[in-house]
């Protein structure tokens, strides 16, 4: 039988019928490369004045460019651009930073998210109040 010796969550969405319609889903997304998604032309960003950010903002974007200590623990970590909003780059190209929002006691929605091989000197760094609904590439 088709079902012997699945786990038992795939045997019911088989059962449901289901189990063919995540398969079509896998075996859609799953051809789409990397590369096809580099390929993509960038989409088209508005800029900010880093003088124009709050000032945490600000704070923030010199804690990446002298390299911490930052008040997260997950400040630096790997920014995986589901959204598609930025510039499409290989995995690990791009690394997020909290900005601290007054009056909130979690990580709140502002975040700077930075690219480049170099965290300390990045290549283009991108502001985000509306956590990573939209973005606005910081200028100097």
């Amino acid at each position: 039988m088709f079902l012997a010796g699945r786990p038992r969550a795939w045997q019911s969405l088989q059962k449901s019928g289901l189990a063919f319609t995540f398969a079509g889903l896998l075996a859609v997304g799953g051809g789409i490369s990397q590369a096809a998604y580099a390929r993509a032309p960038a989409p088209t960003l508005g800029t900010v004045a880093l003088s124009e950010l709050p000032q945490e903002a600000q704070v923030t974007q010199k804690l990446i460019r002298s390299g911490g200590p930052f008040p997260y623990t997950k400040d630096g970590v790997t920014f995986g651009n589901r959204e598609r909003l930025l510039p499409s780059r290989e995995r690990g190209y791009y690394r997020e930073y909290t900005v601290k929002t007054p009056h909130i006691r979690n990580r709140g929605p502002q975040r700077i998210v930075c690219g480049g091989d170099m965290p300390t000197s990045p290549e283009a760094c991108y502001y985000t109040g509306d956590h990573y609904a939209s973005f606005r590439r910081i200028v100097q």
